[in-house]
């Protein structure tokens, strides 16, 4: 409990306009104080609606956030439940997202130096491209990819952060996202990857981000599968109406994959827990990872612990211990997290549509097959990432 704290205070520490709330007794959330997103179309009315305390007003990429003046200590909570009471309109509070496995209520795994791995080959040559979106930390340039026409096009504004406070250690999620791309491509090596950054280096990020991110994409329109290794519990254990129809506008040939969280909890985890988002959580083993969120919700499962991938290069404060350096990172790591199960289950759905030409949906259906794969009670379909698909690489 101590360490739960703890963590938490250096969240809120860093996040000064974050604030806890528990509309549900034993159901916390965050959220930022003194502001709530609004879906573009009800912007108008939601304003016209909170004008008494209405401080100021962004407009971005079909969302809007409205200000509220700190003053008047309004609880964005209940404002949101009584401007969504019947339907009305599609407002919610400003959640702060955090990546898994840096969660405040659940494990605290850090990344471990780890050997090089052989990069990912294609087996076969794919029958179509593929194209992996992932929101996340950024991208930081690997022998795997820095060479890529893809990465090339992206580097410079995706770069990861990793020592944003300046104390000479790595952040604690940093190279989070670049961890995971390497997931992808070990799963479908031919995919290209399009990474938006939208949480920092600590794993902290809000709900907003995440929607530009989303609704960019649907602007973008080239994004075949969308992995999301973030997220957060709401105030009312419901989804964000906002965030809700900001996935919506991916449409329907869009697969989103999200991790189900690390809070070992069966509490509903946004946006995994979204029907149209396939939920994936971690395993160890042949047993569910001790960490994982589980559940109705839960659509498949994939290894979660230790697992093995590309990462930053990065030489912390610590020095060596009986010779092994802890914090010398040489561009992979091992970690532990539904983060890194999620990539699992996007990465197959990329290299089998890349491999049968077929569309993701298609792809998803057949990775997702309970009546050709194993399941689990409450953690779903078991994709094994040690069983390849014809576009399948040899990684340790």
């Amino acid at each position: 409990m101590f360490d739960q704290q703890a963590r938490l205070e250096r969240v809120l520490a860093r996040h000064p306009d974050a604030r806890v709330v528990e509309a549900l007794p034993g159901r916390p959330a965050l959220v930022r104080r003194d502001e709530i997103l609004v879906a573009g179309q009800d912007a108008g009315a939601a304003e016209d609606l909170v004008r008494r305390w209405h401080d100021s007003r962004q407009d971005e990429h079909g969302v809007t956030r409205l200000r509220l003046r700190a003053p008047a200590k309004v609880d964005v909570c209940e404002l949101s439940a009584l401007l969504t009471k019947g339907g009305r309109l599609s407002v919610a509070p400003n959640h702060l997202v955090l990546g898994q496995p840096m969660w405040w209520s659940g494990p605290a795994d850090l990344p471990r130096p780890a050997a090089p791995l052989p990069a990912p080959a294609q087996a076969v040559p794919p029958r179509r491209d593929v194209t992996v979106a992932i929101l996340d930390t950024g991208l930081s340039p690997h022998p795997w990819y820095a060479e890529a026409d893809w990465y090339r096009e992206q580097r410079d504004e995706v770069a990861e952060v990793l020592d944003a406070d300046l104390d000479f250690a790595l952040d604690a999620q940093a190279g989070h996202g670049t961890f995971i791309g390497g997931v992808v491509l070990a799963q479908a090596p031919a995919a290209r990857l399009r990474a938006r950054r939208v949480i920092g280096g600590d794993g902290v990020g809000d709900e907003l981000d995440v929607i530009r991110a989303l609704r960019w994409l649907a602007a973008w329109g080239r994004a075949d599968v969308v992995n999301i290794s973030l997220g957060c519990h709401t105030y009312d254990d419901r989804p964000s109406p906002v965030l809700a129809q900001a996935v919506a506008a991916l449409g329907r040939a869009t697969v989103v994959v999200a991790c189900a969280g690390n809070a070992a909890t069966d509490r509903p985890f946004w946006p995994a827990a979204m029907k149209p988002v396939v939920a994936v959580g971690a395993l160890d083993g042949d047993d569910r990872a001790w960490f994982s969120n589980h559940g109705w919700w839960v659509d498949a499962c994939a290894q979660g612990v230790d697992v093995a991938s590309t990462f930053v290069s990065f030489d912390g404060k610590r020095g060596p211990v009986q010779g092994i350096d802890p914090d010398l990172f040489q561009g992979y790591a091992t970690w532990s997290g539904t983060s890194f199960a999620a990539p699992v289950v996007a990465g197959r759905i990329a290299g089998r549509a890349a491999a049968d030409g077929v569309d993701a949906v298609t792809a998803a259906d057949r990775v997702l097959d309970p009546g050709s794969h194993p399941a689990l009670a409450d953690l779903g379909v078991v994709v094994d990432s040690r069983k390849g698909t014809d576009c399948q690489r040899s990684m340790a």
